[in-house]
């Protein structure tokens, strides 16, 4: 879309003051200011967050589908220091100073970094129906966010739309994709940031200094102007205040952790049955299958083929039998078959739940049952019938479901979607009732259909956490489900792209994000490539392997015995790290902190210096704040490359447990290793060997020490599946290490929070970097026992299971 200013003086970064001589004004929860006939509201849900709304004669009507009522509602009062030019409006964090005449704004934190300035010249523009703002982009900062854009990690350069669309086999330079989240983190060379919102629904585009130097412009086609300024100042408390407003992830079930095999098809229940017992025989460690389309009747959602699976009932038994859960899909689409018993059909016309088109009439769009029609998911009732379709799958014992084609995808017309003019009716609570065009509802229509599955599974299943699987979403759809990329293809340059797309998902609120491991599309994979996928798909948050049905197998075990067994050491390697994500899992419940992170998110002085490690560019990734994956910058070749460990150090590598000496090492790429180092500082737990989520592991939990500064960790375990944990059903443990001299060591247990039962009777304690030729060990005074290993440089001690405070000793004599 094209924006209604010209080539403008070039922004600025600076911040000037306003006069003392000012005068104080009352503090309002809310301030008015009007120029011509635009009128700017300034509210402030927190000190860290101001809230700007404009309109044209009046302000837009208050509502939202990403950010509660709670949050947007002013929660501290505005001082407001009054001129006859400017107005002055302070927080405990922030300060804005807005010229009366033009509206612009300019915002700073109380260090004195501008928080997303307007640019010089007309900054604001409302336009009917739509708007465009224009931002300063200082020199030195970095953005980030948009969701899973194509490109590169940083969108400064870029130009970007927001439109969701099925964009199968997309590529590096395909704009738009199947999701619209406009939140954008900025990052400056010194690592402070801040952040900006802006709360749309409507076709809208970002330009990061495109089409002009140094600024970033924004604008939608339609709608309100309502948009958000985060403080920060760093990049994690920004990610916290994005998560206050649009929400965090429900805690997944552990189950979703584990490996997701997926293909499109698995036509019959014996092809499934034997990919089940292919998994247990090869000793492949896994917890998930999916059904795509092809398990349904004629394509018709919420059926089920009784040719080809004569009962699914009981296979969903033998595969948890199996310790495995199936997830189905179920597309948006529903059949239009009239008088042929088909019931979502019949029943969601007679309740006259569908999308209509403007004389009233059903749109009626080709997917792949044929004709079509599409749920009002912006009617509650509607969404709570569409909720009520998974009852016979929920008694069946079905997992978890996958709402595919939901931007919403329509073959046949040069669109890719329905029609704009399509009506829709809102009957939300804070939204005044009425009707409203599909160029309005497009990008939120996935998000309210995975949150109309999840609120149908939360009702038909009080008590167990659902697993829903979105394509397409928007702005909070993190509240309601998990993502993938979408229809990626078979080529190292899209394992390339997965990990700046997986990483900015983590960003914009989705913690829980994946690709499909070995391409969806395209030829089919060579056997270096799917192992190498398979390897970093072992430490992303959602690790599913899935591919279309125009290609050869794609399983594990495809290439032969020698990469099968690659892959199974890294599949094995996930599952034993499981205490570890679970953990990581839980935290981003509380706080919206990502499970994968760009190595940024905990080292804000590299944001824009390749964007991560050193020589290991874009394709270098945290795996919580602790574990750092460095698969090189070209992923195929085998050409040696320069990594340099960021922060202070010490950092270790992961598979031998050794110290890395210096910062500076230079990497020769091996195809069964994938580079993975462990932060000095940390505490990682791993727990023995298991082949399903479903098993208890048997053995103690091992604690890996790697001694550095701000040495912690945690342990957190609940039940798993479900909702028990937040009423005090769940075991959290904090530990905290530090290492006073050469060859000694204290690692702290801190009392245990929560009732839920450890499964492990002991730990054992494995402390890294350890040097030293003998090592005497005590609890809490009491001599336990030690045992080193010189080659490995490490220390091992045995103990009881820790569940007060107590603090282990390690030293030399």
């Amino acid at each position: 879309m094209s924006f209604p200013f010209g080539r403008l003086a070039r922004s600025f970064a600076c911040v000037t003051l306003l006069s003392p001589t000012l005068a104080l004004a009352q503090s309002a929860e809310r301030y008015l200011l009007q120029s011509g006939s635009v009128r700017l509201e300034i509210s402030a849900p927190r000190d860290d967050i101001i809230r700007l709304r404009a309109g044209r004669d009046r302000l837009p009507e208050d509502a939202s589908w990403a950010v509660d009522a709670a949050m947007r509602r002013p929660g501290v009062p505005l001082q407001v220091r009054e001129g006859a030019a400017q107005v002055q409006l302070r927080t405990a964090a922030l300060v804005l100073d807005i010229d009366r005449r033009s509206l612009a704004v300019q915002a700073h934190d109380l260090q004195g970094h501008a928080v997303f300035g307007d640019a010089p010249g007309a900054a604001l523009r409302l336009d009917r129906p739509g708007f465009a703002l224009r931002k300063a982009m200082p020199a030195d900062a970095h953005y980030f966010g948009l969701g899973d854009k194509a490109g590169p990690l940083d969108r400064r350069g870029g130009a970007f739309v927001l439109w969701n669309t099925d964009a199968y086999g997309f590529g590096a330079a395909t704009d738009p994709l199947y999701k619209s989240i406009p939140f954008v983190l900025q990052v400056d060379e010194q690592g402070a940031s801040c952040g900006l919102f802006v709360d749309t629904t409507w076709r809208s585009s970002f330009d990061f200094g495109r089409a002009e130097r140094d600024t970033l412009l924004v604008g939608a086609e339609g709608g309100p102007l309502d948009y958000y300024l985060l403080a920060g100042p760093d990049p994690k408390a920004v990610l916290r205040q994005y998560a206050y407003l649009t929400g965090t992830a429900p805690l997944m079930p552990l189950w979703s952790l584990g490996f997701q095999q997926s293909h499109y098809s698995y036509k019959t229940e014996g092809e499934i049955q034997d990919i089940a017992a292919r998994l247990r025989a090869d000793r492949l460690p896994a917890d998930v299958l999916y059904l795509d389309i092809d398990y349904q009747d004629r394509n018709r959602p919420f059926t089920v083929s009784i040719q080809a699976f004569p009962d699914l009932g009981a296979l969903v038994r033998r595969l948890r039998a199996q310790g495995l859960h199936l997830v189905l899909i179920t597309d948006l689409h529903i059949a239009r078959a009239p008088g042929q018993g088909y019931a979502p059909y019949d029943t969601g016309t007679a309740a006259g739940w569908f999308v209509k088109n403007p004389d009233g009439s059903d749109y009626v769009g080709t997917v792949w049952p044929g004709a079509a029609v599409f749920p009002d998911f912006s009617r509650p009732a509607a969404r709570a019938w569409w909720g009520g379709q998974y009852e016979a799958f929920v008694r069946m014992g079905v997992a978890g479901f996958w709402n595919d084609m939901n931007e919403p995808s329509i073959f046949q017309v040069r669109s890719k979607t329905m029609p704009l003019d399509t009506v829709h009716r809102i009957e939300e609570p804070g939204f005044a009732p009425r009707n409203a065009s599909h160029a309005e509802l497009h990008n939120v229509y996935g998000m309210l259909n995975s949150r109309a599955t999840y609120e149908g599974l939360r009702t038909l299943a009080p008590d167990r956490r659902p697993f829903v699987l979105t394509r397409a979403s928007a702005a909070g759809g993190q509240r309601y489900a998990a993502t993938w990329t979408g229809d990626n293809s078979s080529s190292w340059a899209h394992l390339q792209l997965s990990i700046a797309q997986l990483a900015n998902l983590g960003l914009s609120g989705f913690a829980y994000a994946g690709d499909d491991i070995g391409g969806f599309a395209g030829a089919a994979p060579a056997p270096e490539l799917l192992t190498r996928w398979i390897q970093i798909g072992a430490f992303n948050p959602i690790f599913r392997d899935h591919y279309d049905n125009s290609k050869p197998p794609q399983e594990p075990w495809v290439h032969g015995p020698v990469h099968e067994d690659i892959r199974r050491r890294y599949l094995e390697e996930r599952y034993r790290l499981m205490p570890y994500l679970y953990a990581l899992a839980e935290e981003n419940s509380r706080t919206g902190l990502p499970i994968l992170r760009p190595v940024f998110l905990e080292f804000p002085q590299l944001a824009g210096r390749d964007a991560a490690a050193g020589g290991a560019g874009e394709n270098a990734f945290l795996l919580g704040a602790d574990l750092l994956v460095a698969p090189g910058p070209s992923l195929e070749s085998p050409a040696p490359y320069p990594l340099h460990l960021p922060g202070a150090g010490p950092w270790y590598d992961y598979w031998s447990g050794r110290r890395v000496e210096g910062s500076d090492v230079v990497i020769t790429p091996r195809l069964e290793v994938l580079p993975v180092y462990v932060r000095g500082g940390a505490v990682v737990p791993r727990e023995p060997l298991v082949q399903s989520t479903d098993q208890i592991p048997q053995g103690d939990l091992e604690l890996g020490v790697y001694p550095g500064p701000d040495c912690a960790g945690a342990l957190y375990l609940d039940d798993g599946v479900s909702f028990a944990y937040q009423h005090g059903d769940f075991l959290r443990q904090a530990l905290r290490c530090d290492a006073p001299a050469a060859s000694v060591l204290r690692l702290q247990f801190a009392p245990r929070e929560g009732h839920f039962p450890a499964w492990w009777h002991g730990f054992k304690v494995v402390v890294h970097g350890w040097t030293a030729a003998h090592a005497h060990a005590r609890l809490d005074g009491r001599d336990v026992l030690a045992s080193v290993d010189p080659q490995a440089q490490s220390v091992s001690i045995a103990l009881p299971d820790v569940a007060q405070p107590a603090t282990l000793t390690l030293d030399e004599r």
